[in-house]
């Protein structure tokens, strides 16, 4: 295939050498409409962490006598690198966007199983939650971060406690993140006033690679003049909200009951909709009184959607199709290690294709080819970094992964898309790269201890996990 118009050819290599030079590789870029484009045997060029150019390795050969710069080698002619990856046998696709998660509750993971939301809240998870540490909420980050990273993620957006534990885990881990430091109303004006405090010192960490948000928990946990008071904040100090909102019909069935209003409605009202806000999960959409409040809004709404703990909660899923039609970016999450038991977001990639179609009852929605736009650019958009990451292309930071496709599992190829999604596992990622640092090359995690960072965290799980002391940090009502 031909590289998309937007990539241009191989004068693109301007002189100079590059720090990092990706060859042979299949890339997924996005051309100028938006649509998936598969550039064969291409070439991908690294300077001070931002993607210089994507081309094809025969536009590189072609160019190299016009270029003093480019020598020949590897399956082409390519720039003089500091660093030089053989991408033959992989594709290059832009880091996978978790959405949606609380990394620290990987320590949770299996804890409670089989419930309904109510019991798994109130007789689990918020009991052990009043235990909570920044020492086992670093060690938890640190481990999801490795996970991720293992994984295919590039970007998370996380939203929890003790977030500066979790800013910390990011800046050792290497990954980009959209952090958000969780509250309560019942934690009185001191919680909200710890969110936007940790937003704003925060913002820009990492070397840039940490942007941040304000995190009230969800509307049935944050009263309504909190919720407006949260507004003010984001559109004084251009911060996105992130907040759980419409988790399941229950939920809108109880707002509507005790409010008159959905959840939705609810945060219309108190003027978050008139923010950049990320609304997780909505599978309890009303579409008939939501899409026209949705339509209304004047800020940037986007939906993380975390399709498999849906299903083992036994709700609704999160209306793509309605969202997609309504001009609503979503991206793809996993939730929490607790509820979800994995961070993998190549499955719940995976998951919306398979599950919208069913719920469509429509084998044509939705696409292979449209759930990797979703795992992709529509997840960047999401989170507020559509002009940063998300797509391979000049300018981009140079978040991506190297995914092996010779497996016997994904092999023979007749649709790439359709073997990405629906034959590759994250277990085929074999190299992620952010911001231009390679975090893990063939497989082997090169910024984290995982064996020293489960044996800390297991030492801490007796004292963690105890709930003989009958407290909570909420009431789940929903």
């Amino acid at each position: 295939m031909t590289p998309p118009p937007a990539q241009g050819p191989a004068h693109l290599i301007t002189p100079g050498s590059a720090d990092l030079v990706v060859t042979g590789c299949t890339a997924l870029t996005h051309d100028p409409h938006g649509q998936i484009v598969f550039v064969d045997d291409a070439t991908i060029v690294v300077r001070d962490g931002v993607i210089a150019a994507v081309i094809a390795s025969a536009d590189a050969s072609a160019d190299a006598s016009a270029d003093a710069s480019v020598t020949a080698g590897g399956a082409g002619a390519v720039p003089d690198a500091a660093e030089h990856i053989d991408g033959r046998g992989t594709v290059a696709l832009p880091g996978l966007v978790n959405c949606h998660t609380h990394t620290p509750m990987v320590a949770l993971r299996g804890i409670a199983e089989d419930l309904p939301a109510h019991a798994w809240f109130n007789d689990w998870i918020w009991p052990i939650e009043s235990n909570l540490t920044e020492r086992a909420v670093g060690l938890g980050a640190r481990l999801a971060c490795a996970e991720m990273i293992r994984g295919g993620v590039t970007t998370f957006a996380d939203h929890y406690f003790a977030m500066d534990t979790v800013a910390a885990a990011v800046e050792e881990s290497g990954l980009r993140a959209v952090l958000g430091q969780a509250y309560f109303s019942s934690q009185g004006p001191k919680g909200r006033a710890a969110s936007l405090d940790f937003a704003l010192r925060q913002r820009g960490a990492a070397d840039g690679r940490i942007t941040t948000c304000l995190a009230p928990h969800a509307p049935y946990t944050v009263v309504d003049a909190d919720l407006a008071s949260t507004a003010e904040l984001a559109r004084e100090h251009g911060l996105l909200v992130h907040i759980h909102a419409a988790e399941n019909r229950e939920q809108t069935d109880n707002s509507l009951s005790r409010h008159g209003r959905t959840p939705i409605e609810v945060l219309e009202r108190a003027g978050l909709l008139d923010t950049d806000v990320l609304l997780a999960h909505v599978t309890g959409l009303d579409t008939e009184r939501d899409l026209p409040a949705l339509g209304r809004a004047t800020g940037r709404v986007a939906v993380a959607s975390a399709p498999r703990g849906y299903l083992k909660f036994g709700w609704d899923t999160t209306p793509v199709r309605a969202l997609r039609e309504a001009g609503i970016p979503v991206g793809l999450a996993t939730d929490g290690a607790a509820s979800n038991n994995t961070l993998d977001v190549w499955e719940s990639m995976t998951l919306t294709a398979l599950v919208q179609k069913n719920v469509e009852r429509d084998p044509t929605w939705l696409t292979a080819r449209q759930a990797l736009d979703h795992a992709t650019l529509q997840s960047a958009r999401a989170v507020g970094l559509g002009d940063e990451i998300g797509s391979l292309a000049e300018g981009r930071r140079a978040d991506f992964v190297l995914v092996d496709v010779v497996g016997p599992h994904t092999q023979p190829v007749h649709d790439l898309a359709a073997t990405l999604v629906h034959s590759a596992r994250s277990s085929d990622v074999r190299t992620t790269v952010v911001a231009g640092h390679v975090l893990m090359r063939d497989r082997e995690l090169l910024t984290l201890d995982v064996p020293g960072i489960v044996g800390e965290l297991n030492a801490l799980l007796p004292e963690l996990v105890d709930r003989s002391h009958g407290k909570r940090i909420q009431e789940y009502e929903g």
